[in-house]
């Protein structure tokens, strides 16, 4: 039996109810997020590059993630992740 990386049975992760939308932030909105609130990148949560979001999305080592979750009292809550690489 010959395993393939295509599956008819396969469905794309982000299209699922509970999974939050991901979204890979410019260098230009990587530079404002740093400067507005005055840190490093090394100081944000991790996600890892082989996380099954950040291989939908495409995010690699070194980029910063939005995670964009609905809320019930805030309509939306925003978390950022530092792309990390999987060992």
């Amino acid at each position: 039996m010959v395993k393939t990386t295509e599956n008819k049975h396969q469905f794309d992760i982000l299209k699922h109810e509970l999974v939050p939308h991901h979204e890979i932030l410019s260098d230009e909105e990587k530079k404002q997020l740093i400067e507005k609130y005055n840190l490093t990148p090394d100081q944000l949560p991790k996600i890892l590059d082989s996380d099954p979001v950040s291989v939908s999305i495409g995010a690699k080592p070194g980029q910063i993630v939005k995670i964009i979750r609905k809320s019930h009292t805030a309509k939306e809550a925003v978390a950022y992740r530092l792309v990390v690489e999987s060992n």
